[in-house]
Parts: C-alpha cells; structure tokens; sequence
C-alpha cells in the first residue's frame, strides 16, 4: 500500500483533549429503543426504579453516541485521516460502572496502533484507538477499544 508513513506515524499515539457529555433520561430511552434493549433498567423507567439499579441506566454501547465529540477533539488535535474513505472496524467494550440519567460522562482517547491489511476494498489500513470514559466521580465506567478501517 502507498501511503505517506510520516502522516501515519504523526497520529499514532495522539491523545486529544477530553471530550464531555451530559447523560440525559430521554437520550437513553431514545437509545434503548433504537437498538432494541427492552430490558426495564434500559427502557422502562417506572420499572427501572425496582431493579437493582433503582434507575435508568445506558443500554450496550450507548456511548458511541459519543463518537461525533470524539471526531471533533481528534480534528482539534490535528489529527488527520491517513486514507480517504473509511467504514466501521467494530469495538470491544468492557463496562465497569453504569451510566445512569444526570450523569457527566468525559472520554480520553488514544491513537494506539495502525495494522495495513488486505481486504475485499483492496489496500486498508485499521486504526485502533483506546478510549477510557469516566464519570463525574471520576469512576471508570466503560474502557473500549475502537478499530476504525480505512481505504483509498
């Protein structure tokens, strides 16, 4: 593959600013919905209330609504794509705390690896990026690894 190594090698390791979100109820009723988690403590707030959690909480990757805050702190760190077009890689997540309404949830992230491969797109280059979230506890609530691919 043909790309410029110094671009590549100038993200790796780039760390940018924090990036900060309010957990809003509706937000996560919203969410619960859309992917189908019908669970009372993800979708049913009267019910939430008799769980163990006595609350709302975040259903499964809910925090990759965060994705557009983190696009943004990664362009203001000088970040730049390192091939033109791009799809999702996937993640892993690993939750520790839930996330529940009122809460002020705040990503770091970290470039932390490029692999080039060759898939059915031809040439691509994945990116993987850690990312630790924290509440206003400053409790670690979820760490995910993040592979995003891209292509020319």
């Amino acid at each position: 593959m043909r790309r410029d190594t110094d671009h590549v090698r100038a993200n790796l390791n780039c760390e940018p600013k924090p990036f900060t979100a309010r957990i809003e109820t509706g937000d996560l009723l919203r969410y619960a919905q859309a992917v189908g988690a019908s669970e009372p403590w993800f979708s049913n707030e009267q019910a939430a209330r008799a769980s163990r959690y006595g609350t709302l909480i975040a259903a499964p990757t809910y925090l990759i609504t965060m994705r557009v805050l983190l696009t943004q702190s990664l362009a203001d760190a000088g970040y730049t794509r390192p091939l033109p077009n791009s799809v999702d890689g996937g993640s892993e997540w690993e939750y520790l705390e839930p996330i529940r309404p009122g809460d002020t949830i705040t990503g770091t992230a970290r470039i932390v690896d490029y692999i080039e491969r060759e898939t059915s797109l031809g040439p691509a280059l994945f990116q993987v990026i850690d990312i630790t979230f924290r509440n206003q506890f400053d409790q670690i609530v979820v760490r995910e690894r993040d592979t995003w691919i891209f292509y020319p």
